[in-house]
């Protein structure tokens, strides 16, 4: 399990953009994460998207979805943004979105290593809300060191 503080120490996200607020499983030997994102309808987004009726835009779901395969991915590494490596998000297969994430969600993002080649990482990744799932893809990461 991982708090806020130790996922700040694996991502280099700050507010807004910081999509991940607790890592609950993380099995390295099966090479999965398990993490969640609790949506307020205090996230600013909201105030836009769609005032009347708000849910989180799809683009952040994935964002969420990339940012737990981060962890996954630095922690296979054994590495850390600090160490001069990072994860950038640079593409997606298979997504699908299935139902909208509203205020008051609690969006489970779960992610598994697939592969990594030449330094791009594809992860298979899924959204959940109450054990629906709302969003599927592959996340693919190139891994760059800085």
């Amino acid at each position: 399990m991982m708090d806020i503080n130790q996922i700040r120490e694996y991502l280099p996200h700050r507010y807004p953009f910081l999509l991940v607020d607790r890592v609950v499983d993380l099995d390295l030997d099966a090479k999965q994460i398990r993490a969640y994102k609790n949506v307020s309808i205090n996230e600013p987004f909201f105030n836009g998207h769609f005032p009347q009726f708000p849910i989180m835009p799809g683009v952040l779901i994935i964002e969420a979805m990339a940012q737990a395969a981060g962890i996954l991915g630095f922690k296979m590494m054994d590495v850390k943004p600090a160490d001069g490596v990072l994860y950038y998000f640079v593409g997606s297969d298979k997504l699908r979105f299935r139902q909208p994430v509203v205020p008051g969600d609690q969006l489970i993002l779960e992610a598994t290593f697939i592969s990594c080649k030449r330094s791009i990482w594809k992860f298979s990744c899924k959204a959940t809300v109450d054990g629906k799932e709302v969003c599927s893809a592959e996340i693919i990461c190139a891994e760059r060191k800085i």
